[in-house]
């Protein structure tokens, strides 16, 4: 390699051991002691559990946030669950009064019963385990080259036993509550359950529903990866779940204190909110669940494609050049305007470094680094100005002279500062061709990383570093017509330099950027899915008490369309209502994906949030009303029979 003479003093290059150990060696206890020996080196380890540690993190954040669509979903399904047994046993409910005055007892139904939906959740789990073990291989099929790898069909007996798990446990926690109230209440008060429902729940159903919660949580934290992650993620569902109870009493009550108001339609709506048998609390359960997911899911939209702009922008430079020799400068423009006339040039001093010191701290005395310090990972971009980069904007301290000799003095990333605990002031010390040298921060600076140009976290002034032998690199922005023929002429007459051709990556990177987006979208709207279902099984489960509603009503003269527009105004001020919360609600969940999991930029269209949300409220309140039309053609006469 140095025989070609392409290795010059600055040149910047890598070299790569790879290392067979002998069987049985710990590479892990191998990698740890030349990390403590050769410290200062800036050498980078990968062995076979992290080979690439880029792809090890990404993999890692989609697996936190398909585990938090996981629980999230778990727990929508379970209120679900609820809902339809609810709304199942308020059906049966003059049958399990007539086998309580016919001497069944309160366990003969909870058997009874019990039976019966656990036929039902078995059934509902096996094929769930089906599908799930056929999906795989399907979306291999579909996907084709696509992947990387070509996976092969296999079962796995351990995850299909963890969700089959996970069913039962669902199934058996949100069924107790209403089995409880049908196995406890008194046979009269099951006849007058239509309205003057009980909701109370025996000390036994109490303490079983306590275990089976307990088991849950036990086993969704003990088959995460990331057990604190998932404690965290069922800690905000609960306290999101009990914040929605708390506003549907908080409306039920005033609801009931409320003046009446003098439009029929309107006080019928009121009047509905807090009657005996009201499923307001459930009501505003679902419609929160379902309009927070549609925040949630356009607020991660709309950040991934300002994301996917941002990181294709329309003003990056044509051309990146590296390796250019030391000093040849004024040859490398002369060279390129032959080719390009009006081409514009950015070129910098390029060197290589390591931070192994902030402040007081070694890095390799750090147990684990700071979240987010990525920049202290092996060997980094480094150069020195007289000025201010372009692309950077000062944000603390200030520039050193442009005659600047004295002790080193670096510019360092204000949000990298932030990251670190540092600022102006204190020092860095940069392992530079193995010597360390220790430099005073003397500004901070904000980074347009956006723009794609030569962006430099660290910048040092003039002095100890310029002496060091470097290379130069450069930005070219130019025609892109013109891109093959100043690549030609580069190569020619610096065959050492590597031109980088900036249009083809940022093809790539949209395009990788726009199946994320695709795969993140497609995996939040199961969540979607899981709200619209709870929707529909509140509405199921209040079924009943407004068949009697509306029974009543039509006898005493109301009209099919008076009836309709009461409950789309019930259904319109619980949408009123909850928009507030669920933008609140949804647009912390979105922000919470964006930027802690996946590490982008927040920065969401309002604009479409808002009419998402706007959507989605019409798009329950239709789901709402669809459900009332079969009561609208109900007899009285064959209803009040039946009650």
């Amino acid at each position: 390699m140095r025989r070609t003479g392409l290795i010059q003093p600055g040149s910047l290059y890598d070299s790569k051991y790879r290392l067979r150990l002998a069987p049985g060696t710990d590479a892990q206890a191998v990698r740890e002691d030349l990390e403590k020996r050769y410290a200062s080196a800036g050498w980078e380890y990968k062995d076979r559990d992290r080979a690439a540690p880029g792809a090890s993190r990404f993999i890692v954040r989609m697996g936190q946030f398909l585990s938090l669509i996981g629980l999230a979903a778990l727990v929508i399904a379970g209120i679900g669950v609820s809902n339809g047994v609810a709304s199942y046993l308020a059906l049966k409910r003059p049958g399990i009064a007539t086998f309580k005055v016919l001497g069944a007892t309160s366990t003969d139904i909870a058997r009874i019963y019990l039976l019966q939906i656990g036929c039902v959740a078995l059934l509902g789990i096996a094929c769930g385990l089906i599908v799930g073990a056929l999906l795989p291989p399907a979306i291999v099929a579909l996907a084709g080259d696509v992947l990387p790898v070509s996976p092969g069909f296999q079962l796995h007996p351990l995850p299909l036993v963890t969700s089959a798990a996970y069913g039962l446990l669902i199934a058996f926690l949100f069924t107790l509550p209403p089995l409880a109230r049908a196995r406890t209440q008194p046979a009269a008060l099951l006849f007058r359950g239509v309205v003057d429902a009980r909701h109370g729940i025996d000390r036994r159903s109490l303490i079983a529903m306590t275990a089976a919660g307990a088991l849950l949580v036990a086993l969704a934290l003990g088959t995460a990866r990331d057990p604190l992650f998932s404690a965290a993620v069922l800690g905000a569902t609960a306290a999101v779940l009990l914040l929605l109870l708390g506003i549907g009493w908080g409306v039920r009550q005033l609801a009931l204190r409320a003046p009446r108001p003098r439009m029929p339609l309107l006080r019928l709506a009121l009047a509905n909110l807090h009657r005996p048998g009201a499923q307001t609390a459930a009501l505003i359960v679902a419609l929160g669940l379902a309009l927070t997911l549609f925040v949630t899911l356009a607020g991660i939209q709309t950040s991934l494609d300002s994301e996917i702009r941002n990181v294709v922008p329309k003003t990056a430079p044509a051309q990146f050049v590296l390796d250019i020799p030391s000093g040849e400068g004024d040859r490398f423009q002369t060279i390129v305007r032959a080719q390009a006339p009006d081409a514009q040039f950015n070129i910098v001093p390029a060197l290589r470094g390591t931070i192994v010191a902030y402040g007081n701290q070694r890095v390799t005395d750090l147990k684990e680094l700071p979240d987010g310090a990525w920049f202290l990972r092996g060997e980094r971009g480094i150069t020195y100005s007289t000025t201010l980069p372009e692309g950077s904007e000062l944000a603390e301290g200030q520039w050193w002279a442009p005659d600047y000799a004295g002790p080193p003095l670096v510019s360092f990333d204000v949000e990298a500062a932030k990251t670190l605990g540092i600022g102006v002031g204190d020092t860095l010390t940069v392992s530079l061709l193995g010597r360390e040298i220790t430099a005073r921060i003397a500004s901070l600076r904000k980074i347009n990383w956006e723009t794609m140009g030569l962006n430099y976290i660290m910048v040092f002034s003039p002095g100890t570093v310029s002496a060091a032998p470097h290379s130069l690199a450069a930005t070219i922005t130019m025609d892109p017509r013109q891109d093959n023929q100043v690549t030609r002429a580069l190569l020619a007459a610096f065959p050492g330099v590597s031109v980088i051709a900036v249009g083809e990556v940022i093809e790539q990177v949209g395009a990788i950027m726009t199946q994320m987006s695709s795969a993140i979208v497609a995996a939040a709207s199961v969540a979607i899915l899981a709200g619209i279902a709870v929707l529909v099984g509140a509405i199921a489960a209040s079924r009943q008490a407004r068949s009697y509603d509306s029974v009543i009503l039509k006898t005493l003269g109301a009209t099919r369309w008076q009836i309709l527009g009461g409950q789309a105004l019930e259904y319109g001020l619980l949408a009123m209502m909850l928009a507030l919360v669920a933008l609140a609600l949804g647009s912390g969940a979105a922000w919470f994906v964006i930027v802690q999991i996946f590490d982008f930029t927040w920065s969401p269209d309002w604009l479409v949030v808002l009419a998402t949300l706007g959507g989605g409220a019409l798009l329950t309140l239709g789901i709402g009303l669809a459900g009332s039309i079969p009561l609208l053609s109900v007899r009285p006469a064959t209803a009040l029979r039946q009650l």
